[in-house]
């Protein structure tokens, strides 16, 4: 069973106390953030923090992917040694997120410093948008995650509710994504306290087919977790959806009507795969993620 990706926050990882509250906070996966959310002065004792809490400390069913420095400054390659040695140790580590991944090239180079985990991708630039597709392909790559923020500064774009600017980048990488089977999640919503701004955002990015949000304030949890679960609607149509085509393909037939719709095949795998994401989120919620 697939695990559910609906919220994944950023904590910054020079910040113990914030680290010691994500282990109650009801988020899918966590980033721990070496790069964007670490002065400089403080990257290295971040680094240290972010690899001791994750050999000692449980946090229970939620993914735990740290983002690492780019190779290009003078932290990435100590980082990416670190938490090397942190999964050889033992550490609980699901995946390395590396930064501003313009091209395979870039996952090669940490994939070689860091074996056994999953390496993901942080798609931000206008060249990683262009390569998506080869980056989706990567043998290590787990998942994708959008840097809305960061393309936004490269394309010198306005601010847009309907976010018009990102579309091009967005789709080409969820087509990426989707096309080779990897996990995807949309860029942060910045304005924390605009619970309206971000539901808007949250479901325009579900609407699309992302699999959740990631996130810089606890508040923000309870939306992007409601946007990207299935609705009881939807969960009570999946299931009316396959017993009615189950109905007519016991008589041989092999399209069903249900609400005045066409139910085929195509149908049935998208009702069964709504229900393996509720299930999921029930076994997640279950084991205290």
């Amino acid at each position: 069973m697939a695990r559910p990706y609906r919220s994944v926050l950023y904590i910054p990882g020079s910040k113990e106390r914030a680290l010691e509250k994500a282990r109650d906070l009801p988020c899918d996966a966590i980033i721990f953030d070496l790069e964007d959310a670490v002065a400089p002065a403080e990257k290295p004792a971040a680094r240290a923090l972010v690899a001791r809490v994750l050999a000692e400390a449980d946090f229970g069913a939620r993914a735990r992917i740290v983002r690492i420095n780019g190779f290009d400054t003078d932290w990435g390659r100590a980082d990416a040694a670190a938490m090397a040695d942190a999964v050889a140790a033992g550490a609980g580590i699901d995946a390395v997120l590396v930064p501003k991944v313009n091209g395979p090239g870039d996952l090669d180079a940490v994939a070689a410093l860091v074996p056994g985990v999953d390496l993901w991708a942080m798609m931000e630039t206008g060249l990683g948008m262009l390569n998506a597709a080869a980056i989706a392909a990567h043998p290590r790559l787990g998942g994708m995650v959008m840097g809305t923020n960061d393309l936004a500064k490269e394309l010198g774009s306005r601010f847009r509710p309907d976010r018009l600017a990102m579309q091009a980048g967005l789709g080409l990488c969820l087509l990426a994504a989707r096309a080779h089977g990897r996990i995807i999640v949309d860029g942060v919503y910045n304005a924390f306290k605009d619970d309206e701004g971000l539901a808007f955002e949250c479901e325009q990015g579900r609407d699309m087919g992302f699999d959740g949000k990631t996130l810089i304030h606890p508040a923000q949890l309870a939306i992007a977790n409601a946007a990207f679960a299935p609705s009881t609607d939807e969960i009570e149509l999946a299931r009316r959806q396959i017993a009615a085509f189950q109905e007519v393909e016991a008589k041989g037939g092999g399209v069903a009507v249900v609400d005045g719709r066409i139910v085929e095949n195509l149908h049935v795998a998208t009702a069964k795969a709504t229900l393996e994401k509720a299930a999921a989120i029930a076994q997640m919620e279950g084991a205290g993620g």
